[in-house]
């Protein structure tokens, strides 16, 4: 007879969630607060919604942080996808250590570091900073990651369905795009969602690469919350709360959805 799971472990459950979850239930609740004291409820209002809205510096930081995201979280997924591929099919070839261990380093690596030493290399080679170091910093961050899920799929991956479409004729490129892409598309997308999330969130890195022109939201939020937290601050972190969470939602139901039309 099995039996149910104690109260200890339902405690660590709930204790855990909590302690993850509610600080941004929290911030949620109080961007609807009518009183400008972000610790003091003073009733319901959207007044700081339409605020943000007349924000231009908020807007344009979270605008170059969404377009930084959107690019760099494109150019980590197909190149860690690549890698993957190389990994996974290319065998033992001479340097795939250093490959590996080069693809993988920005995961054990401390972003301060990272930052400095991309920060050092514009310099050393003339580049202005600006939006594009800051996307080719955001690529170098999430390539590690892209490349872990979409190796994952990978290797589980029953190769004798990409041989069967070539021995039917197919070229190397199309059996790949019409047989492979399809079966690890989401773990390419989940790799692209992991990828536009880490992006979203990065400020170490960000502030290092970036210029005139190209501050990022979390780059702001943190030059305003040293002043004092501002309502409005709460606002667009919903609203990036939100975009996200819906993100993640379309991946799942699209996954879903995938799993109960297979045959």
């Amino acid at each position: 007879m099995r039996r149910g799971p104690s109260a200890f472990n339902i405690a660590a459950i709930v204790f855990g969630l909590a302690f993850l979850y509610l600080p941004i239930v929290l911030l949620v609740i109080y961007s609807f607060n009518e009183s400008r004291l972000v610790t003091v409820w003073g009733g319901f209002s959207t007044r700081w919604y339409v605020s943000l809205f007349q924000n231009e510096q908020l807007l344009g930081a979270a605008w170059v942080t969404l377009r930084v995201a959107f690019v760099s979280a494109t150019l980590a997924t197909i190149l860690g996808t690549l890698a993957a591929l190389g990994l996974v099919r290319a065998g033992r070839f001479r340097g795939r250590t250093l490959f590996s261990s080069m693809t993988y380093a920005p995961l054990v690596m401390p972003e301060v570091i990272l930052g400095l030493s991309l920060l050092l290399l514009f310099v050393s080679v003339g580049v202005a900073r600006g939006f594009w170091t800051v996307i080719i910093a955001h690529t170098t961050l999430t390539l590690c990651y892209a490349t872990v899920v979409v190796q994952a799929r990978l290797v589980s991956f029953d190769e004798a369905l990409e041989e069967a479409a070539r021995d039917l004729g197919a070229p190397p490129w199309k059996a790949f795009a019409l047989v492979t892409l399809p079966n690890i598309a989401p773990a390419v997308a989940a790799a692209w969602m992991l990828a536009f999330t880490l992006s979203l969130d990065d400020l170490v890195i960000a502030s290092f690469t970036t210029g005139p022109g190209a501050t990022t939201l979390p780059i702001r939020i943190y030059s305003a919350v040293r002043l004092g937290v501002s309502p409005e601050i709460n606002a667009i972190s919903t609203l990036l709360i939100g975009l996200v969470a819906t993100g993640v939602i379309a991946v799942y139901l699209l996954n879903m959805r995938r799993r109960t039309s297979a045959p």
